[in-house]
């Protein structure tokens, strides 16, 4: 009984972490709030899971046996109460991006939301597609692991069609281009994009080395997606956290992309200040491409308001659109597994870029 007791209390303190995690005075690479709450804040279907499977068969074979039982069978039931409050809550995700995007692009420019498979949610961790093809490690540039990507094509093979390249995260230090995204990329490619998850450099390598591997990537995309069926006048570049940092860089120093796209993005300074840019901030100029940045307000690595500051510092010099989306209760990492949230900002990712791409035709 007493190991039933334990899961429901933990349970209990993860969900508490996810609903409102302590948040910390400065944006860092890791904290405990952040490793508590996180998974569970996305994935509460694989938190009712382990709740079933330590508490509910204990209870069941040893009914009304005293007081562990009593306080087993309580916290099973408040953990039951925040696991669904913490399903339910992430429907707020839908009016955060409509408000973003009507302020923006007035109220044609909303998102078209779809109902998306109720088994996805039930099973988050599994993104792959039987109607998605992957191929795997095609060199970009000389590092052996570093340069490396993959591309997700639709197998009703098209031409013309639209291209995500992303970039992954991990604090500059480290990450995969199997880890990030992963929903987003499978979904897109299913309707019909070319999407590409790149690889860069990180040991012994400074931030120069990770732009010039994007930039880099994305040269080798314009130059080679026709032969999967995308269009080189349509490559959208975006990122996850360090990933969203790399992508805003290159996007506002010159590289060639319809529009960028960043997700718990840090955009601050990395390295040493030096001739090539160490920051997106650096780089906002009126020629910007039209940006996406979606952030979460309860992000207890990259801080909510660093985030603003920098769609606010755009939004003032770009002379193209820059949506910023504040999603009211969602952490960092939010693109790892699917969710209703996810979702629904990939519903938002689709419409930026067809507005995007209506505006260039």
């Amino acid at each position: 009984m007493s190991g039933a007791l334990n899961t429901a209390l933990v349970l209990a303190l993860l969900a508490v972490m996810a609903l409102r995690p302590p948040m910390p005075r400065h944006s860092s690479p890791f904290n405990l709030q952040f490793a508590l709450g996180w998974w569970i804040n996305e994935m509460p279907f694989l938190g009712l899971y382990w709740l079933l499977a330590g508490t509910i068969g204990t209870l069941i074979h040893h009914p009304w046996s005293g007081l562990l039982w009593w306080l087993a069978a309580g916290f099973t039931m408040v953990d039951v109460l925040l696991l669904a409050w913490i399903a339910v809550r992430a429907r707020t995700a839908r009016p955060a991006l409509s408000a973003a995007f009507r302020a923006v692009y007035g109220p044609e420019g909303v998102p078209r939301y779809t109902r998306p498979a109720w088994w996805r949610f039930v099973l988050p961790i599994v993104s792959w597609r039987p109607d998605v093809r992957r191929i795997r490690n095609r060199r970009y540039g000389p590092a052996r692991r570093g340069n490396r990507l993959d591309v997700y094509v639709s197998r009703r093979h098209r031409s013309g069609a639209p291209v995500l390249v992303y970039v992954h995260g991990g604090a500059f230090v480290m990450g995969s281009k199997m880890l990030g995204a992963h929903p987003l990329l499978y979904r897109l490619a299913a309707q019909g994009w070319v999407c590409i998850s790149i690889d860069y450099r990180l040991f012994r390598a400074d931030y120069g080395d990770q732009l010039a591997d994007v930039r880099a990537a994305l040269a080798w995309t314009r130059v080679n997606v026709q032969t999967y069926g995308g269009s080189p006048d349509a490559i959208f570049v975006a990122g996850g956290s360090s990933g969203a940092h790399l992508a805003a860089t290159a996007a506002l120093s010159g590289a060639e992309v319809c529009g960028a796209i960043g997700f718990y993005g840090y955009y601050g300074h990395v390295g040493r200040r030096g001739p090539a840019p160490t920051s997106p901030q650096e780089c906002i100029n009126p020629d910007a491409p039209p940006f996406l940045i979606v952030h979460g307000a309860l992000d207890t690595l990259v801080l909510h308001h660093e985030a603003r500051s920098f769609a606010d510092r755009l939004r003032a010099v770009s002379r193209q659109p820059v949506v910023y989306a504040e999603l009211p209760a969602a952490q960092h990492n939010f693109d790892f597994f699917h969710s209703p949230r996810f979702h629904t900002v990939t519903d938002a990712v689709v419409r930026f870029a067809e507005l995007t791409l209506i505006a260039r035709a």
